[in-house]
């Protein structure tokens, strides 16, 4: 079974666009994109420098529009067509911000309005984060017996429980600083993360009135396939229930690692991650052993990930010959 997810922010690099934009009627929709979101997607995702991207208000539309852009180059979005898509996955999921571009993949929102979602999406976390400087760290290693009661005496919070071994903490300028200096027994490295903000914490809730009322303008579509949620692993079958969690979402942790306990219990056989693909797929090599994984980088993976996807699709016994 094939999982196709999305990346959060944090996984955007300077000119990441540029070889997508390449492909036949790949320009024009981004251009059509940045058009309904007064957002310039192709110069941002082109020509921006890493400080521009960092901005939440940029990065996020950005990782959405990339991950849309790739799947449709892949065959695997094109529910606003007649036809429908060359290849449905078995289950769809994205971190953090990447919850949107997935909600795109399962049919719950077409590519317009989950940019415009995402866009208030990104203004409205960007505003609550300039209220108080806070950032994100990825804590390497350690256990999470250990980590968990380590950031909460330094009041820092577990934003992200990512499984494999990875945890992000967030909070206060400060507070990473003194996490810097006093790591949890067994941490091996503490790494600061291009976000400008403490996502999924208590210093988003400014955001989440925002985003509730821009998500009840929204009529949502019920997934198409299977959509797993950030909020507790669990597979969602309303698309007003999606709407509703990806709301109340920028405000509490992301449970990545139990999305993963999911696609395992779903039977996944193979994950492919949308551009700009990495990190997810990093983290499933270590927590789904035997699942055959691809990040979608630049245009050059696609044969790569088509052949991967056929494999997973076909059968042992025919895969032998039998």
């Amino acid at each position: 079974m094939l999982v196709l997810v999305a990346p959060g922010q944090g996984a955007q690099t300077p000119g990441f666009l540029t070889p997508w934009l390449e492909l036949p009627g790949a320009a024009d929709r981004v251009a059509a994109w940045s058009d309904a979101i007064g957002l310039d997607l192709v110069h941002y995702g082109t020509q921006a420098d890493a400080d521009a991207i960092r901005d939440t208000a940029v990065a996020q539309p950005l990782l959405v529009a990339a991950g849309i852009l790739s799947a449709a180059a892949l065959g695997a979005y094109s529910f606003a067509d007649a036809a429908g898509p060359e290849i449905v996955p078995g289950a769809v999921a994205g971190h953090s911000v990447g919850e949107i571009t997935a909600a795109a993949f399962a049919g719950i929102l077409d590519d317009t309005a989950a940019l415009r979602l995402v866009r208030k999406r990104g203004l409205a976390m960007a505003d609550a984060a300039a209220v108080t400087e806070t950032g994100m760290a990825a804590l390497l290693g350690g256990d999470p017996d250990v980590t968990l009661p380590h950031l909460e005496k330094l009041g820092l919070t577990p934003a992200n429980i990512n499984g494999a071994g990875q945890i992000v903490a967030a909070g206060t300028l400060e507070q990473l600083a003194a996490l810097n200096e006093d790591k949890p027994e067994g941490v091996r490295k503490v790494v600061a993360l291009k976000v400008a903000g403490a996502f999924h914490t208590r210093h988003m809730a400014p955001a989440v009135e925002t985003l509730a009322a821009a998500a009840a303008e929204l009529t949502p579509a019920d997934p198409r396939v299977t959509y797993v949620s950030n909020k507790d692993g669990q597979t969602v079958a309303s698309g007003a229930e999606v709407l509703e969690r990806l709301v109340g979402q920028v405000a509490n942790p992301v449970r990545w690692d139990l999305c993963m306990e999911t696609f395992g219990k779903l039977g996944v056989t193979a994950l492919v991650e949308v551009c700009p693909g990495g990190t997810l797929t990093g983290l499933a090599k270590r927590a789904l052993p035997g699942v055959k994984t691809l990040a979608l980088k630049t245009p050059a993976d696609l044969d790569a990930a088509r052949e991967l996807i056929a494999e997973a699709s076909t059968p042992a016994a025919d895969a032998a010959g039998a």
